[in-house]
């Protein structure tokens, strides 16, 4: 099932709930003059996340398309998309781009390094570097100066079919979620590492007011507070893993 959901000014929630992972998969797509895509999805999405798109705005008119790392949820169909779209350009980290995307895309990223400026049109785009936050080394995030939203890739991360936005409870969920996966297969998802305080210190200096969540609701309220508390829970449990 696919759901559409307007969470901050031309920032839409395309979501796609995963029943046997009991998991979210959201993209965001910015409606402006030279439209933002911030996650693809896994390839296998791609007919959903192009349909859901397409009652937005005209799939063929995408012009970038961004992601925090190099992983099949946050890239699997940037070729397919790179085909709908024939303007449309990757956006990731300098690393990212020389290590992985631009061996695998069919046309070369826009690389960026920290605090580089993308400018869509009305909104102009932050690129955080955040290595190993979430996780893998060429990570980054991008940040909306104007109504101050943070694309939080897998930051936050909880469960279950949620709503699309909520403006309480955002770090108790993550806690749980935190716990949930170091007991799990999944354990050790998310390092910790050296860095991990410095890079989410310097993410809550942004004072978002929107936490754009790829995995779980989004968050409309003092991101500030929100990214310090992670801080605090990723030290508490992740650091003594």
């Amino acid at each position: 099932m696919t759901t559409i959901s307007e969470i901050a000014p031309d920032l839409y929630r395309i979501s796609i709930y995963v029943p046997q992972l009991n998991l979210q998969f959201n993209q965001f797509l910015i409606k402006d003059t030279e439209p933002l895509l911030f996650h693809t999805g896994l390839k296998a999405m791609f007919p959903l996340v192009r349909d859901a798109i397409a009652t937005l705005i005209d799939p063929s008119t995408l012009r970038w398309i961004g992601f925090s790392h190099f992983e099949a949820d946050e890239c699997g169909s940037l070729n397919e998309w790179l085909e709908v779209a024939p303007l449309a350009q990757p956006v990731c980290s300098l690393v990212g781009a020389m290590v992985s995307v631009n061996d695998f895309a069919i046309r070369p990223a826009r690389a960026m390094q920290h605090n580089d400026i993308l400018n869509t049109g009305k909104y102009c785009f932050q690129f955080q570097q955040t290595p190993h936050v979430p996780h893998c080394w060429e990570a980054g995030l991008l940040f909306e100066t104007t109504h101050k939203t943070l694309l939080s890739s897998d930051l936050f991360t909880h469960s279950g079919n949620v709503e699309a936005l909520i403006d309480s409870d955002i770090t108790g969920r993550a806690r749980q979620s935190l716990i949930e996966f170091e007991a799990s297969p999944l354990a050790n998802y998310m390092p910790y590492t050296q860095y991990t305080e410095r890079i989410l210190q310097q993410l809550a200096a942004l004072k978002p007011q929107t936490l754009a969540i790829m995995h779980g609701s989004s968050f409309v309220g003092n991101g500030e507070q929100a990214l310090q508390a992670l801080a605090i829970q990723m030290r508490e449990i992740l650091s003594q893993a």
